[in-house]
């Protein structure tokens, strides 16, 4: 089938759209394009690329974004005919039914549970949110309830849907195999310790820095790979104490990553207990698997299970910086323990945390979609 993907809002280059997504379609013989916003310029299929890019042009401001992208995205895309329009962010279920119109196979990717992330979003005022959340629960219903199908990014996500969706599957984001599971284990002779994603307080950001202050042993380098969201949070956390004890790296590609990862003996992903993270599957937390180094995580049930049952790092109060360093100090003291758990992470992810697993269900999906669906409303 020829299929598109579309984004507003991410990369060209995203993990989950680009290399997982569309790269699996695209081997599999799927004729695929993926339109994005981003000012980068138009990309043709060439050589080994198998999936082409054409980009809408950039867009300044969320605001300007959300008004603009999705109109100048659906003239793209109507251009190009597809059977089928994966779409990848809540802002272009404006332009679903649109297309939808068409007769094409319309999609939409559940990243996030958008009404529950809206309750936690610090940009918009609090007494707000709830508001704002209830309609866009309302109309995202509505709109799904008219689509081929959705793709959740959880199977927490997935059930959602399955009351409203003609069709809904799960296609967790976890790691491509061979991307990090061979991460040279010989460069871990130091105290390196890191945080992989995007930095903002509801993501333990600050708890993490300030438990560099009661870490116990000696010369650990906390290695923070990723943006800030919050400019007033890097801020203080720059001109704290414990910012001595970091190394920000920035925004990095997937080599990046990959040494970042390399050179670090434990992997923190300590996310506040939010009703948007509670049942997240987040995507650090199997790369660090993947990578063979011990995760540190935050105490949620779901994650508590995943962590005990693969023996593969700890979990405490992310909102207890000092029961972070407790963790951190632990394991830098015990490298056996810290490495036996790095092992069996990256076994995990062999055997059940990995994209094989998930482009299956993501190629079944697609197959499916070739039989007949009952019309559209």
């Amino acid at each position: 089938m020829r299929v598109v993907h579309i984004t507003s809002a991410h990369s060209r280059g995203d993990v989950r759209i680009f290399l997982k997504e569309c790269a699996s379609l695209a081997r599999y013989g799927h004729e695929v394009t993926l339109l994005v916003a981003d000012g980068l310029g138009d990309q043709p299929c060439q050589g080994t690329d198998m999936v082409s890019i054409v980009d809408a042009g950039r867009f300044d401001g969320r605001v300007r974004r959300m008004l603009k992208a999705p109109k100048r995205l659906l003239k793209l895309a109507k251009s190009i005919h597809a059977d089928v329009y994966h779409l990848h962010d809540p802002e272009l279920l404006i332009i679903a039914l649109a297309l939808r119109k068409g007769g094409c196979k319309v999609i939409f990717d559940a990243h996030e549970d958008v009404p529950k992330q809206i309750l936690t979003k610090h940009y918009l005022p609090p007494w707000t949110r709830h508001a704002i959340s209830r309609v866009v629960s309302v109309y995202e219903r509505y709109v799904c309830s008219r689509l081929s199908g959705v793709v959740g990014a959880t199977p927490t996500i997935r059930d959602k849907f399955m009351v409203c969706a003609q069709r809904a599957v799960d296609v967790n984001n976890f790691p491509l195999l061979g991307e990090l599971d061979s991460v040279g284990d010989s460069l871990r002779t130091g105290m390196d310790i890191c945080y992989v994603g995007g930095m903002a307080a509801i993501r333990g950001i600050q708890e993490i820095v300030r438990a560099m202050g009661y870490v116990t042993q000696r010369d650990v380098c906390l290695n923070l790979v990723g943006s800030f969201i919050e400019p007033e949070v890097e801020a203080r956390l720059r001109a704290s104490p414990e910012w001595s004890s970091v190394k920000a790296w920035g925004q990095q590609n997937r080599t990046g990553v990959r040494q970042v990862l390399a050179r670090s003996s434990i992997g923190l992903v300590t996310l506040h207990p939010t009703v948007n993270y509670v049942d997240a599957l987040p995507i650090k937390m199997f790369e660090y698997m993947a990578a063979g180094i011990p995760v540190i995580a935050s105490d949620f049930p779901l994650w508590r299970s995943i962590i005990e049952s693969a023996g593969c790092g700890v979990c405490v109060d992310p909102l207890d910086p000092r029961a972070i360093a407790r963790a951190i100090d632990d394991l830098l003291a015990d490298p056996d323990r810290a490495v036996k758990m790095g092992m069996n992470g990256r076994q995990a992810v062999l055997e059940r945390f990995n994209w094989g697993i998930e482009e299956k269900k993501l190629l079944d999906f697609y197959q499916g979609l070739s039989k007949t669906e009952r019309a559209s409303s």
